[in-house]
């Protein structure tokens, strides 16, 4: 059975979609960007951050622009868990490729390793969660 392939007017409005977030959240010449990355009717979203790429969710078309399923990517295991439905950020999936974008966000923040002249205040922080 072969593969359905997301038709390439979708492509280009997932991409044009993806674009304005990455302006609007990075801002221009950040080096830091989410990238679509299409096989079959599966979009890997995909984030390059210093230069490196690293997978963050995988969305399976389903038919229609507003209805993507969603499964996020688990570095904890290297891989996509579709039964995985509690992270930060779930509560934005909702169908949409923004909606996408936003639970990636606050899933995989942006350069969560403190700064190191932050980082006695970052201890603080800290520890205020029991760990």
């Amino acid at each position: 059975m072969a593969k359905t392939k997301i038709p390439e007017d979708i492509q280009e409005q997932v991409n044009n979609i993806i674009s304005r977030f990455n302006k609007m959240t990075f801002g221009p010449k950040s080096g830091i960007e989410y990238i679509a990355e299409f096989k079959g009717d599966f979009l890997y979203l995909n984030r390059i951050e210093k230069y490196k790429p690293g997978p963050i969710a995988r969305l399976k078309f389903a038919g229609k622009m507003n209805n993507w399923k969603f499964v996020i990517y688990k570095y904890s295991t290297c891989s996509y868990d579709p039964d995985e439905h509690f992270f930060w950020g779930v509560e934005h999936v909702d169908g949409t490729i923004e909606g996408a974008l936003k639970a990636a966000q606050a899933a995989y923040p942006v350069d969560y390793t403190p700064p190191l002249g932050n980082f006695p205040e970052f201890l603080k922080k800290l520890k205020k969660f029991k760990l």
